[in-house]
């Protein structure tokens, strides 16, 4: 039996292993790039994320969640903001992504580079450059529990606009290596 897929419902679909946490050495790369002396809004955090633990260290920092029903598709932090820095849920994240261009200012968003392959990224920027904080390795996102999410088969990148000095930047990631483990060739460092 052959079952018919309703597109809209999978362009918009609720995931079930949304809730990934960035790891420091994740958050550290974008650190550079943030302006001295802007506020950042990170629309996806709690206290406890690296985001806001990191960025707090050299800018002021405003941070919400869903769970504290702060749904970034309907909210918006009273008082002044200035760039929005985080890692979205990516399931839904056309929504997200369209969300951040209505604010008309810049961000940097953490989204899996196959997103290249979609249509949503080249209507979104279609008349907006994007710009990509690439990196040399993938990034390993850490499960609510607390166990590194060794199910991530994919690279993720910042996805900006009017955030970087230009479109592409290549960075290393520093991953730190789990004892009893050894790097594949996928983990080895690429030249820049």
């Amino acid at each position: 039996m052959v079952k018919e897929l309703d597109s809209g419902k999978l362009m918009y679909s609720g995931g079930n292993n949304d809730e990934c946490y960035t790891p420091d050495y994740g958050v550290k790369p974008i650190l550079k790039y943030i302006p001295e002396g802007v506020i950042v809004w990170c629309p996806f955090d709690t206290e406890e994320s690296e985001f806001v633990k990191q960025i707090q260290k050299q800018n002021a920092v405003i941070y919400s969640h869903i769970e504290t029903g702060c749904d970034f598709l309907t909210y918006e932090p009273e008082g002044h903001w200035d760039v929005i820095v985080s890692n979205p849920p990516f399931t839904n994240k056309r929504k997200f992504f369209e969300r951040a261009l209505s604010f008309n200012k810049p961000f940097a968003l953490i989204m899996t580079n196959t997103w290249l392959n979609d249509s949503a990224p080249k209507q979104l920027f279609k008349e907006r450059e994007l710009q990509l904080l690439m990196f040399d390795k993938r990034m390993k996102f850490t499960a609510p529990d607390g166990r590194p999410n060794d199910k991530i088969t994919f690279s993720s990148s910042y996805y900006c606009w009017n955030f970087l000095p230009k479109q592409i930047i290549m960075e290393e990631l520093s991953v730190p290596v789990r004892k009893g483990t050894h790097h594949s060739p996928s983990q080895a460092r690429l030249p820049l």
